[in-house]
């Protein structure tokens, strides 16, 4: 099993929302990077730290899993879709999702300053300067660590 942090901004798509639905495809993502992670490394089953971005508060707030394999991001192909690609090809898509499920919403959101405030996670992908990454995988230590700071 592998570990990953997804963001969402919430005023988009929030915790909230994914509990309310239970199970969603994880679309939009046009960043090649975490299409591969997502095309090439998730698995059904894989935990998924659910983040929110771009507001007051950015950080982790909830658990999701990876509900499906990979599949065409249907978006790519809908010209009245902000994500529509023009020149995404059905026989060849261009633009990978999975399905994220809820698990859990989290008693208090683990804030990006609490996190970078924390010298076991120095190292992780989502301290790093520049990182903008929307998907990135998570070490097992370092989801153990975010998980006790709830």
């Amino acid at each position: 099993m592998a570990y990953w942090l997804m963001k969402s901004e919430p005023d988009a798509y929030s915790i909230d929302d994914l509990k309310r639905d239970r199970n969603e495809k994880w679309d939009g993502i046009r960043n090649y990077q975490a299409r591969n992670m997502m095309r090439d490394d998730m698995r059904v089953g894989d935990k998924v730290f659910f983040y929110h971005s771009n507001c007051d508060v950015p950080g982790v707030v909830g658990i999701a899993k990876v509900s499906s394999k990979p599949y065409p991001d249907p978006t790519q192909f809908d010209p009245d879709s902000k994500y529509y690609d023009p020149k995404s090809d059905p026989d060849d898509p261009r633009w990978i999702l999975v399905d994220v499920a809820f698990v859990k919403k989290l008693k208090r959101t683990i804030a990006l300053s609490e996190i970078k405030a924390h010298p076991a996670l120095d190292d992780m992908i989502l301290t790093r300067k520049g990182n903008r990454l929307s998907i990135m995988p998570v070490d097992k230590a370092h989801w153990d660590i975010i998980l006790s700071l709830e």
